[in-house]
């Protein structure tokens, strides 16, 4: 009866956000507006990227796999959940999206302190910037993260879809998140806690330290230049980056704290702020227009 009733759960339902039909309405348009200026902007912040020529610099191959990141942890099941009666999700469905989101979350937080490090190497070492920050390094401090967050979420999904599920299977949720699973185990969680303590602390604490240390680096430098343009210049390369750093980390308290809806404002921060990003997408709208008149 017992190994029965661990196999009856084969799927999940979530409680979702509301059951009032206005703010279904109103859920809905807010969350699709986002939905599609994130899916909108960070694709097109990639292929702006990756077809001028003047923004194949490190920095911006970064931005491009920042951009990636979020057009991948992007998903429109939330949106078609809002109105649909049964708001469910297989059991493999559910370990793929807990796995798929948890991969993509590790890993920005990983590509934040690259961008981190890139910005500290180009700002306290600028001689050296071409040297240091070569074509395999930069192509490795990308690479890594993703390898890094592959282990982590791994490891995480492994250990949660190994409990047994023999009770509810409703989610007091929108979304297969881990601690919500864990109160549906029919079995003591407390190994998978650790676990997760361990790993996201190790996550937490070395890459918030790199990207400490790199500003507390920059902002020295910084206080070094004599000119209040060298100034203003130097750390316009950089601030954006610290914004974005707030906000996931600061999404990523809130969200286990009490969870909510998470959509990154990373795009929007970057392309605002940055001149080179502007200035491409002006030369390519005037080359459009030019090749329309012509």
């Amino acid at each position: 009866m017992e190994e029965k009733n661990q196999t009856a759960v084969t799927e999940f339902l979530f409680l979702g956000l509301t059951d009032h039909f206005l703010q279904k309405i109103v859920f809905f348009i807010m969350f699709l507006f986002v939905y599609l200026a994130t899916l909108g902007g960070n694709l097109g912040m990639i292929t702006l990227i990756w077809v001028d020529p003047r923004l194949h610099t490190p920095m911006y191959f970064f931005l491009s796999h920042l951009s990636f990141v979020d057009v991948c942890s992007s998903s429109s099941k939330m949106l078609h959940d809002i109105f649909a009666e049964k708001k469910s999700i297989s059991f493999v469905g559910c370990a793929a999206q807990m796995w798929f989101l948890g991969i993509f979350m590790t890993a920005e937080c990983f590509l934040l302190a690259s961008m981190a490090y890139d910005r500290y190497t180009a700002i306290c070492n600028p001689l050296l910037y071409t040297l240091i920050m070569s074509q395999r390094v930069y192509v490795q401090l990308v690479i890594g993260p993703y390898v890094l967050a592959d282990i982590n979420i791994t490891t995480h999904t492994t250990l949660t879809f190994c409990l047994p599920f023999c009770g509810s299977n409703i989610i007091n949720h929108f979304f297969c998140d881990i601690f919500p699973l864990f109160s549906l185990a029919c079995a003591e969680s407390w190994i998978n806690k650790i676990v997760l303590f361990v790993f996201s602390g190790a996550i937490g604490v070395s890459s918030g330290l790199i990207i400490i240390i790199s500003y507390v680096c920059i902002f020295m430098a910084i206080l070094k230049i004599q000119t209040t343009d060298g100034r203003r210049k130097a750390f316009s390369t950089c601030s954006s980056n610290l914004v974005a750093v707030s906000i996931l980390y600061g999404t990523l308290f809130f969200t286990y704290v009490r969870p909510s809806a998470s959509f990154s404002l990373n795009l929007l921060i970057y392309s605002l702020r940055n001149k080179e990003v502007k200035g491409a997408f002006r030369r390519k709208m005037q080359m459009k227009y030019f090749r329309i008149g012509g």
